[in-house]
């Protein structure tokens, strides 16, 4: 297949899989023998892996949307610049849902042969997104300075105990 079919594929897997989440075209996309390299090993080979990945995110946010912003196309690769949305909604890595909407960054490789992906990485923004969940604080300025004197004084403590 062409680089601009195989954009089309990639542009139909997050418009049918990931935005509407009908599972069933998997089979049709996906290959058999697919690899995800950003999937945990063990849950990342073949359609099965995709329905499984697309289905727990969709729990989590129910109103998942993935929007594309660029996609580039070479030979039977396909690089995809995408925004995901969402709010959510359900569990989230044992997390409960916090109603709170998200919004990031991603990145995406796929590589195709014979009109299904094959393989998968992508590069998202996992942090920023727990940060907008308020399940992750990143400490500023003034926090840091705050730990760094409360470990100080611990450490002191320590040190004169020891005496």
């Amino acid at each position: 297949m062409s680089a601009e079919e195989n954009k089309v594929l990639f542009q139909r897997a997050y418009e049918e899989l990931w935005n509407r989440g009908n599972l069933s075209v998997a089979d049709e996309l996906i290959a058999p023998d697919f690899i995800n390299h950003a999937a945990s090993p063990g849950s990342n080979r073949g359609p099965e892996s995709m329905r499984g990945s697309v289905a727990w995110a969709r729990n989590a946010f129910p109103d998942l949307h993935f929007e594309i912003e660029e996609v580039i196309g070479e030979g039977d690769m396909v690089a995809g610049r995408l925004t995901v949305s969402g709010t959510h909604k359900g569990s989230l890595m044992g997390e409960p849902p916090t109603g709170r909407s998200v919004r990031n960054n991603h990145m995406h490789f796929v590589r195709f042969r014979e009109g299904k992906v094959v393989e998968h990485w992508g590069v998202r923004e996992d942090l920023g997104m727990m940060r907008q969940l308020g399940l992750v604080v990143v400490p500023g300025p003034r926090l840091l300075g705050r730990m760094l004197v409360d470990r100080a004084k611990k450490l002191r403590s320590r040190l004169t105990a020891g005496r």
